[in-house]
């Protein structure tokens, strides 16, 4: 019996060049076309989900979306073509070129048309669909559209290319038509200026030859492509320093994450983050937590950072992908990890020979590990570093996530009654600034994530320093210093080794000594209380009175030439952002019968206030990030316009309503009311223990690698008894293995991040 919904298949649309299609993996967990279920590809919006019955995510979107029809993608790797003895030689070789490595040589894939409408449980098959030729036209769409993943890193790695003059005045003098060979793409070099350019009206200077661009399809990769796959290849060496080879882990909490190319900032991070019980707790909830993606406002998945998270989150926690390379993830049973011992004596002998050899085959084999792909595209998505390829800061990276999620949770209000895990990181500082001259103090507290460790950068002297040194040294004007006003429940220390030597960001490798056990203790002395009875306070700065801002010449010339009081003009260019004649015109008009029109400018005291009236586009952009319009112009002034550095301002004053009067630090002169709550907690004393670290191996910021060590507890069977017992994991991408003491001992006082968490 035929399906009959098949008309409405074949009015389908192939997916656009600037759709993305996520046929290689689930958009909300990393089961992906090679497991033996495959992916549903959605035929409507083309979002990729798996059929697996436990998490049922295809089932989830067929019935937030109403989107019923898919395309279930399954790929197996093709037998190998290493000759063997006995077999025929290959063919001699007769030419020799350069041919890239397409995946149709490498792996069978097998498609099939679904209709969840008929069967809402698993989906009809329907494998006469494809003789419909509209439906096999959509197929082929899908199959030869370029895959979300591989989208994101080609936009990322594209080498940017301008045209230049002479693509822009080219003149064909000679046409001739040219036969055709299969030509799928057209680069442009410019030969006179030896670098490769754009065309703009590439399409009407190929036509000259009868090519019509329009009709042709990418059949070949792109040297982009071509380059990224070199780049994944290359490969790290993980032995001890006894040149032994570090034995691999398998198992929950143990997996690794892939190197998408120059990701490793990534990888290591969030192998930390996620060590951490809050985020676990947050982002990997119970099975009798309700299910976010039945409620999520986004979509599609895939611009969700919440269902982001939470895919991380189990794919890392779940144990199912921490399998050797060669076995199907998620289709094995999950083994222990190897540094536990054998398993109970009631086991019978053939599960324990299975075990033993499955054991035996994880010490030859790592893992495959994880591609955060859709983490790091969404993440990344507008930023002018980490929506790049290239190699990133692991601190700034965790610091543009946590202002991401928290982004995020103001933007839906509806998640502010969950748990934030990023709170376990904020604590309160208090900075105390004295004059050297006359005693008076200042302070002043403001809440942050990390604690930042200048590295001292100046080498000891090799002499006592002369009288004109000292001299110059007791010449401070102020001193400064700073306590805890609070402690967080994680503390994150930030060990700051890049410095400008000679303007080129410089690592140094200075040692840290850590307290014995890796533990820290910080007591009375290390809290701040504010101003002490005896000190005096230094008076307030002075408010500087306010001044008009500088307006635009010759867009004050235009509106004043057109007939408009020089006021009214003024009041236009400050309500539009001081932008442009015309925009200011348009606004004018809106509000001509304005009863205070013509009333002169009345300027407000206060930082900023000088400043034009930020643009409606601004300021919208950013009450669509869950802030006010009133917190969005204020932030707009305090930063001149700057989109950025505006939102960086929002997140560090989270307590300013955008009014005058708020402030989003914690000034105290000469009271001893505390003005807001403070997060984390202020009873002293209060330990630390080393949870994870984070280290960079290079010379540069811009080069080296990341890899973290996290003390993860493993079961261990000590005589009838279970106990726990924490080891060192190293993660180096995809590769977990045991840390050795010796290495450990040595990178613990060469890391870069540190995360310790409250004992």
């Amino acid at each position: 019996m035929s399906c009959p919904h098949l008309e409405s298949i074949a009015r389908l649309s192939a997916p656009k060049l600037s759709q993305s299609v996520h046929r290689e993996e689930c958009t909300q967990c990393f089961d992906s076309q090679d497991l033996p279920p495959g992916i549903e590809v959605c035929l409507s919006c083309f979002n990729g989900a798996c059929s697996e019955p436990l998490k049922h995510h295809a089932q989830t979107h067929i019935q937030r979306s109403g989107h019923h029809y898919t395309l279930n993608v399954k790929r197996k790797p093709k037998p190998s073509s290493q000759r063997t003895q006995g077999d025929e030689p290959p063919a001699k070789m007769t030419k020799l070129a350069i041919v890239g490595d397409r995946e149709e040589d490498r792996y069978e894939t097998s498609t099939v048309v679904k209709c969840w409408a008929c069967e809402p449980e698993k989906g009809r098959e329907l494998p006469e669909a494809v003789a419909e030729p509209k439906i096999k036209s959509l197929v082929d769409g899908v199959m030869h559209s370029l895959s979300s993943a591989r989208q994101s890193e080609v936009k990322s790695w594209e080498e940017e290319i301008t045209p230049c003059e002479h693509t822009l005045t080219l003149d064909q003098s000679i046409t001739f038509p040219i036969p055709a060979s299969g030509l799928a793409q057209a680069d442009v070099y410019c030969y006179a200026c030896d670098d490769p350019k754009s065309d703009p009206e590439v399409a009407a200077h190929l036509a000259s030859f009868g090519i019509n661009v329009q009709t042709l399809s990418k059949t070949e990769k792109t040297m982009t492509e071509l380059q990224i796959e070199q780049n994944l290849k290359y490969d790290f060496s993980l032995t001890s320093e006894g040149g032994q080879a570090l034995e691999p882990l398998f198992g929950p909490g143990l997996t690794g994450l892939a190197n998408l190319g120059n990701s490793c900032y990534i990888a290591s991070t969030l192998q930390a983050l996620f060590s951490l019980h809050a985020f676990q707790a947050r982002y990997n909830p119970p099975s009798s937590t309700p299910d976010h993606a039945l409620t999520c406002p986004e979509p599609l998945p895939a611009s969700c950072i919440e269902c982001q998270l939470r895919k991380i989150a189990y794919g890392l926690l779940s144990g199912r992908y921490a399998v050797p390379r060669g076995h199907v993830s998620g289709y094995v049973p999950h083994a222990q990890s190897s540094l536990s011992l054998s398993p109970p004596q009631a086991q019978s002998q053939a599960e324990g020979r299975d075990r033993e050899m499955y054991q035996e085959k994880e010490k030859r084999e790592f893992q495959v590990g994880l591609r955060p792909s859709g983490l790091k595209e969404l993440v990344g998505r507008g930023h002018a570093e980490f929506g790049t390829m290239r190699q990133q800061d692991a601190e700034e990276f965790f610091g543009w996530l946590v202002e991401f999620v928290r982004r995020d949770a103001r933007k839906f209000g509806e998640r502010a009654h969950e748990d934030d895990a990023t709170r376990i990181f904020t604590y309160a500082l208090e900075q105390r600034l004295q004059c050297s001259s006359c005693g008076g103090v200042r302070y002043r507290v403001d809440n942050t994530d990390i604690l930042s460790i200048p590295i001292p950068s100046v080498e000891r002297a090799q002499s006592e320093p002369t009288k004109d040194e000292q001299k110059k040294w007791r010449e401070v004007d102020l001193i400064k210093y700073a306590r805890f006003k609070s402690f967080p429940q994680v503390l994150v220390v930030h060990a700051k080794k890049f410095q400008l030597v000679n303007w080129v960001p410089t690592k140094l490798d200075v040692p840290l000594v850590l307290p014995p056990g890796d533990v820290l203790e910080f007591g009375e002395a290390h809290l701040g209380r504010g101003i002490s009875p005896g000190e005096t306070a230094l008076p307030e700065d002075a408010v500087p009175a306010p001044t008009l801002p500088t307006f635009d010449a010759t867009a004050m010339a235009q509106l004043e030439g057109m007939g408009f009081p020089t006021v009214r003009a003024q009041k236009a260019l400050l309500a539009t952002g001081n932008r442009d004649a015309e925009t200011a015109m348009e606004w004018l008009f809106q509000h001509m019968e304005d009863p205070d029109i013509d009333a002169p400018i009345v300027l407000e005291g206060g930082k900023g206030q000088g400043a034009p009236e930020p643009a409606a586009e601004q300021v919208a952009l950013i009450q669509d990030m869950g802030f006010t319009m009133a917190q969005g112009k204020k932030a707009l002034r305090e930063t001149g316009g700057d989109m950025e550095r505006a939102v960086e301002w929002l997140f560090s004053h989270p307590d300013d309503m955008g009014d005058e009067l708020s402030s989003g630090s914690v000034s105290a002169p000469s009271v001893h009311t505390q003005a807001k709550e403070l997060p984390g907690t202020t009873g002293v004393p209060v330990r630390y223990r080393l949870k994870a670290f984070v280290s960079h191996k290079g010379p540069s910021v811009h080069s080296g690698h990341y890899v973290a060590h996290v003390r993860i507890p493993v079961p261990v069977r000590v005589g009838e008894k279970e106990e726990e017992e924490e080891e060192w994991v190293f993660f180096n991408d995809e590769k977990v293995v045991k840390a050795d003491e010796e290495s450990v001992r040595e990178l613990k006082g060469l890391a870069y991040l540190y995360f310790f968490e409250r004992v």
